[in-house]
């Protein structure tokens, strides 16, 4: 890891040799570099957008890149078991080191060695920072240079979290990437000094927690770009997090109600000045076009809580759009979730006694039935979701390898549009546009 410089000697260095990524010399794919405690390794570039395909190593195994990361917040997938989760081709998936903390608490962590043991989950785990209740918990928090003072929302305790106890905490949960405490602010917020000043405190306390980080050698600390919308604010946060050289480099701050163009445009402006050989991960991020959009603008990593959170509410995600398993009209529905989804709940039961049955394991009639008084049907759906998330990506993944990115990304809008191009949401088109894949000619 390169020396954690001064702000300003930071700031002359990166004006001098980091103007953008394209002023980098060509790779020749593939191509890897190792980090810390991950290598990674890129497979393939679209030849007409920014998309990538890449491999991710980690300490608990190899990641598919790009990726879609399900939120396992309180150490557990909300209607999953680890089983089930890692059934679904999940390698990597999220815990919040905020509730964690709280409960079952540090001592508890240490005890057993850490999430991985504590949940029963072998695979990779990312632990955001709890930077992020800083705006979900904000009623509850106040921030100052030390860190963010919060009253529990349990018991109503206070709990201050440092950059210095945040990585404390991360490092017993034991998690494979771990992310910096960041000062958060909605990116709609009107007041420009309060943005530019959590942009500052972000980089402040990223030296902080890399002084802080004690097993740098199996776990990962990620850098978090902020700026809110303010694409020079996130221009000079992006040289600033550069010069720490951390394994890998996320965005954060958005999500939180901006319009979608304005998201694009700072999500653009970020990955045309990040280095090729480290993944890039844009933070809180879970709808379909969203993560389309942004892998063709070159980003690697998502997150987000919707796809099991609506699951709760009876929605299945599938390529034609969301459906609403509530509604009467499928109580006669025996038909999958979605035609040709490979997910456990849509494809044939294994143990069906009649061999030349096409009936699903679980048809749409079945989580009908059960949606409003069991919980079983959130199980399947959440199931049934993180699965279409997941084979999106690996989806999009396999056409960067073979070079039909634009021909996916395509049938992909056209799939979730039947109306045709006029009924694709500017924005999209916009910012796909903005990388060569115009979707309307």
């Amino acid at each position: 890891m390169a020396s954690i410089l001064p702000n300003k000697a930071a700031s002359a260095l990166l004006s001098a040799s980091l103007p953008v990524a394209a002023a980098s010399p060509p790779l020749t794919l593939p191509a890897s570099a190792t980090h810390g405690a991950l290598t990674f390794e890129l497979l393939a570039r679209c030849s007409t957008t920014r998309a990538r395909a890449s491999l991710l190593t980690l300490p608990h195994g190899p990641v598919q890149l790009p990726v879609f990361m399900p939120v396992a917040t309180q150490a557990s997938l909300k209607g999953l078991t680890p089983a089930q989760l890692a059934d679904t081709s999940c390698r990597l998936c999220l815990n919040n080191t905020y509730h964690l903390g709280l409960k079952p608490g540090q001592a508890v962590l240490d005890a057993v060695g850490g999430a991985h043991a504590f949940q029963g989950w072998h695979h990779n785990l990312l632990t955001d920072s709890g930077g992020f209740q800083m705006v979900s918990l904000l009623h509850l928090a106040t921030i100052t240079e030390e860190g963010v003072r919060f009253l529990s929302p349990h018991d109503g305790q206070p709990m201050l979290l440092t950059p210095e106890h945040s990585i404390s905490l991360q490092n017993s949960i034991g998690s494979d990437i771990a992310m910096q405490l960041d000062d958060v602010l909605v990116t709609t917020s009107p007041d420009a000094a309060r943005m530019k000043e959590a942009m500052e405190r972000s980089v402040r306390w990223l030296d902080r927690c890399l002084a802080a980080h004690a097993i740098p050698e199996r776990q990962n600390l990620f850098c978090i770009i902020q700026g809110g919308l303010n694409v020079d604010m996130r221009r000079t946060c992006t040289r600033e997090m550069l010069a720490r050289d951390t394994p890998g480099i996320a965005i954060g701050g958005l999500s939180g109600g901006e319009a979608k163009a304005d998201f694009c445009r700072v999500v653009a402006t970020v990955t045309e000045l990040l280095p090729p050989l480290k993944p890039r991960y844009v933070m809180g991020i879970g709808y379909p076009e969203d993560l389309v959009v942004s892998v063709a603008l070159g980003a690697d990593m998502f997150d987000c809580v919707w796809p099991t959170r609506t699951a709760r509410f009876g929605n299945a995600i599938t390529r034609h759009g969301m459906l609403n398993l509530k509604q009467q009209r499928y109580a006669t529905d025996f038909g999958p979730i979605e035609d040709g989804c490979g997910c456990e709940c849509c494809r044939p039961s294994a143990d069906n006694p009649d061999p030349d049955s096409s009936r699903p394991a679980i048809t749409r009639a079945f989580v009908h039935h059960n949606v409003s008084k069991e919980t079983v049907s959130a199980h399947l759906l959440t199931m049934h979701n993180v699965w279409y998330q997941l084979d999106l990506m690996r989806s999009l993944r396999n056409a960067i390898i073979e070079d039909r990115f634009p021909e996916r990304v395509r049938t992909f809008f056209a799939d979730l549009y039947p109306a045709g191009p006029a009924a694709y949401p500017d924005w999209a088109v916009d910012a796909l546009a903005g990388v060569g894949l115009h979707l309307r000619e």
